[in-house]
């Protein structure tokens, strides 16, 4: 029996510096191109096959999965663009868990914190561990849940913290 995922990952690190551009069309800086192809290579070298992918559409997010999907071998096509999970709350994102959860054996959703630091407390069993910064979901962090031969749940602290990668721990 297949085991069943989760996998969250915040976007990689964009920039802000343009006065004239708003929240949602801030793209990534160099770093955050570096750190979302990283990212890619490590989904990729742990063999995570994603039956479904949402992302939210904000640009930094976009570029985010453009960069990951391409080390994955996966085309866009597969991607569900979700405009309710930008500046999305915990309520917003349980639900579009459990929307698109539905018959797939690993779900991967790449957008925003805070919400999905939240996600992430909310479901795992286990407080998960800070960085050096003391943060959560660093830019292009990635979490996996996994919640083994059962199916994804939005029920709180039902689901091992198998990974939690940074960046700068790659």
């Amino acid at each position: 029996m297949q085991e069943h995922k989760l996998i969250i990952m915040r976007h990689a690190k964009s920039d802000g510096s343009e006065e004239n551009r708003s929240d949602f069309d801030r793209p990534l800086t160099t770093r955050g191109r570096k750190a979302a192809k990283s990212m890619g290579k490590w989904l990729k070298k742990n063999q995570y096959s994603m039956d479904r992918i949402i992302c939210s559409p904000a640009l930094r997010a976009k570029q985010t999965c453009q960069l990951v999907l391409k080390k994955l071998g996966i085309t866009e096509n597969n991607v569900l663009w979700e405009a309710k999970i930008y500046e999305s709350s915990l309520k917003n994102l349980l639900s579009l868990v459990n929307q698109y959860s539905k018959g797939a054996h690993t779900l991967f959703i790449i957008g925003h914190n805070p919400g999905l630091d939240q996600l992430l407390c909310y479901l795992s069993r286990d407080p998960p561990r800070l960085s050096s910064s003391d943060k959560l979901l660093t830019s292009a962090a990635v979490a996996v849940l996994d919640y083994g031969n059962a199916a994804i749940t939005t029920k709180p602290h039902q689901a091992y913290l198998q990974y939690l990668i940074r960046p700068k721990e790659l």
